[in-house]
């Protein structure tokens, strides 16, 4: 594997799914040692965003430091840098902090960012749900509006107005967590709150809701939100957004407090800096060994490539596909080094879940997507979710807290620890 002696060189950008599945699969190779860099010390675990920026956990339950998944692992070392720009030619990377790496081998799968679609307003007044500090910034201002609305000693009108801007699994697993919220556990955390006039209205341009599941699902999903009282505004389009609601394009305002969009990803900025075109979604298309064309040292997973399956269509951004790539591209990588040829990537289907609240979900198993509702897909979300946590600690602490919420009630944690932000998000790389 080694030329007159050296030790083969891998550097990772992006711990997320991709990034750090690639990244144990090399680790316990002798001969490789790997850099795995990233702007955060840690991983978060993105399907359990919505219930950070809910209060069902807590950011712990939803991250792990990366120092401490590799401390077993001696020739993985972690870097808590941001990458400004790459050189495929030379597999190097310069961060933001003046540092150069590089590698034999370079893995791009710096992930994705909100994409706003050049909405007037959606970047700055609109709450992301994307990264763990997204999570934690929409927790504080959830809580920062309930306590606004509840300054009063006397029984007060909520006046409270959310808009969830997307249809998919994001905006439908937190529309419900939501209405879950506002309709179960204000009642002894805010007793003189009045959440009549709450409402939450979710607007998608499509004709269904989570679009990539079967009509069985689809009409699952708007049943239960309906039903809990969540109002669903299909076909229509965000024209603009303000910081007193949201313009859809045939005219309407909805006026809202609180906007949250999850109405779709793009690759990080660093896909613009790459010096070749990028495809859909701004990503990078690759070969089916997941290597850049034009590139056969330079790979690109995850949210960061636009990657076809057998049939040439693009695979969904899914964990699950980030997951596999990352676990495949190591094995090419190695087979690359021991001269062997590399393999095209196969995903395998599993299925795909959306959780719609409690006691109810979707969850579609198997490539053909047989579909399952009610409290066994939300039992069989919880458990899935539970087993592809990163670590133990993280499997038994979600566990109990999700058992906690359960049989205890659904809480919003009360803490708001960060009163003092603008509740304007942090705006997105533009490059």
């Amino acid at each position: 594997m080694t030329e007159n002696g050296n030790r083969k060189r891998v550097l990772i950008i992006g711990a997320g799914f991709a990034g750090l599945h690639c990244a144990q699969q090399l680790a316990s190779e002798a001969a490789v040692d790997v850099t795995l860099l990233d702007k955060n010390n840690y991983q978060q675990f993105q399907p359990l965003l919505y219930q950070v920026a809910t209060g069902a956990l807590s950011p712990d339950n939803a991250a792990f430091n990366l120092r401490d998944v590799f401390r077993p692992h001696p020739h993985v070392t972690v870097r808590m840098e941001e990458v400004s720009t790459v050189d495929l030619n030379t597999r190097s990377a310069v961060t933001k902090q003046g540092a150069t790496y590089s590698g034999d081998t370079l893995v791009l799968a710096a992930g994705a960012q909100a994409n706003f679609f050049g909405i007037p307003g959606a970047d700055t007044m609109s709450f992301p749900m994307y990264s763990l500090q997204d999570a934690e910034r929409l927790r504080s201002r959830l809580l920062e509006l309930l306590e606004g609305a509840a300054g009063s000693d006397k029984k007060a009108e909520a006046g409270l107005n959310i808009v969830v801007v997307g249809g998919g699994a994001t905006g439908v697993e937190t529309a419900g967590a939501l209405i879950d919220i506002l309709q179960r556990a204000t009642a002894h955390l805010y007793p003189n709150l009045d959440m009549g006039k709450a409402t939450v209205t979710l607007v998608d341009r499509g004709q269904h809701l989570l679009e990539p599941f079967t009509e069985r699902s689809q009409a699952y999903a708007a049943e239960i939100l309906q039903q809990r009282g969540v109002l669903l505004r299909m076909e229509s389009s965000v024209s603009g957004i303000t910081d007193s609601g949201v313009s859809l394009a045939d005219g309407t305002f909805l006026p809202a407090s609180l906007v949250i969009w999850a109405g779709g990803l793009m690759a990080a900025g660093l896909s613009a800096k790459t010096g070749i075109a990028t495809g859909h979604g701004r990503r990078i298309d690759v070969q089916p060994d997941l290597t850049v064309p034009g590139y056969p040292q330079v790979y690109a997973l995850g949210d960061f490539a636009n990657v076809l399956d057998a049939a040439g269509k693009p695979l969904p951004q899914l964990a699950s596909v980030a997951q596999q790539a990352g676990v495949h591209c190591a094995k090419n990588i190695l087979a690359h080094l021991r001269g062997q040829e590399r393999s095209p990537f196969v995903y395998h289907d599993k299925g795909i879940m959306a959780m719609v609240g409690r006691n109810a979900a979707v969850a579609e198993v198997g490539s053909k997507h047989h579909a399952l509702t009610g409290a066994i897909a939300f039992a069989a979300w919880l458990g899935v979710h539970a087993i592809l946590l990163t670590t133990a600690r993280a499997k038994l602490g979600t566990f109990f807290e999700w058992a906690w919420e359960y049989f205890g009630g659904v809480n919003v944690s009360p803490i708001l620890d960060r009163p003092s932000w603008s509740w304007a998000p942090e705006k997105s790389d533009p490059a």
